[in-house]
């Protein structure tokens, strides 16, 4: 078993890195239907086991590189960032028991974790950054999930030249791993606008692209499939592996 989970996690590594390998492998049908079960394989063992390398403060990054789409300037992102964010809310609902529009006061409350982790971006770069925010168990455990539910989906607010939305997708197992957090902080100041202010997503164990930034609603569903491309995320529908593990 530990051997099918190691090449689970290098066959999606190999894969979403630019090396030529993994973009003739990507090119590969054949080889992607061995990756689709090695993923099914990964979504039921990972989602509550294995934890990212923590550092020590002497190891973060003097300069974390911005690389994502650009930081959002609609009318209503400006109109919280103007007001220091106090009249930002996250909202969570789906298929939950209950609603809630989680205030950043109240978020703030909740706040218990923090950890020293590296950010491995798909480009080939890494950063290590200390982050403080909730985790995001704690947040699911407050609309408590329904039977039906698999996935939490996480809608951002910055948008590309076309006018698509962010949006990134974990198993709902995925969401109950210990380090994935909702981060308010960034090596102990307020994350800043361009780093994804308020609220981003940070999930450790798999590439940048699945921390989506901005993030002003989480959807729980029971099926991605209705949701934009159905791929579960914005790099996803264009082509990138859902599963990002590293």
């Amino acid at each position: 078993m530990k051997r099918q989970l190691f090449i689970a996690t290098s066959i999606a590594a190999a894969l979403a890195g630019c090396a030529p390998i993994g973009t003739k492998l990507n090119e590969n049908t054949g080889f992607h239907k061995v990756l689709d079960s090695a993923e099914g394989l990964d979504k039921r063992i990972i989602g509550t086991h294995g934890l990212a390398k923590e550092y020590r403060p002497q190891d973060i990054s003097a300069d974390f590189p911005l690389d994502s789409l650009p930081t959002p300037t609609s009318a209503y992102y400006t109109a919280i960032r103007k007001d220091g964010f106090h009249s930002y809310s996250l909202i969570v609902n789906g298929a939950v028991d209950r609603s809630h529009a989680f205030a950043l006061a109240q978020l703030e409350k909740m706040a218990t974790a923090r950890d020293i982790t590296r950010h491995d971006c798909v480009e080939g770069w890494s950063a290590i950054a200390q982050w403080d925010g909730v985790k995001l168990a704690d947040v699911l455990a407050v609309v408590r999930p329904r039977a039906d539910a698999r996935y939490v989906v996480f809608h951002c607010m910055d948008s590309d030249q076309q006018g698509s939305l962010y949006y990134e997708s974990l198993s709902l197992e995925q969401a109950m791993h210990p380090q994935a957090l909702l981060a308010l902080r960034m090596n102990g100041k307020p994350i800043t606008p361009d780093h994804g202010a308020p609220v981003r997503l940070r999930v450790p164990t798999q590439l940048g692209y699945k921390s989506a930034k901005w993030v002003h609603r989480i959807e729980v569903v029971a099926s991605m499939h209705a949701l934009y491309s159905g791929n579960g995320g914005y790099w996803e529908d264009q082509g990138y592996e859902w599963y990002a593990g590293i």
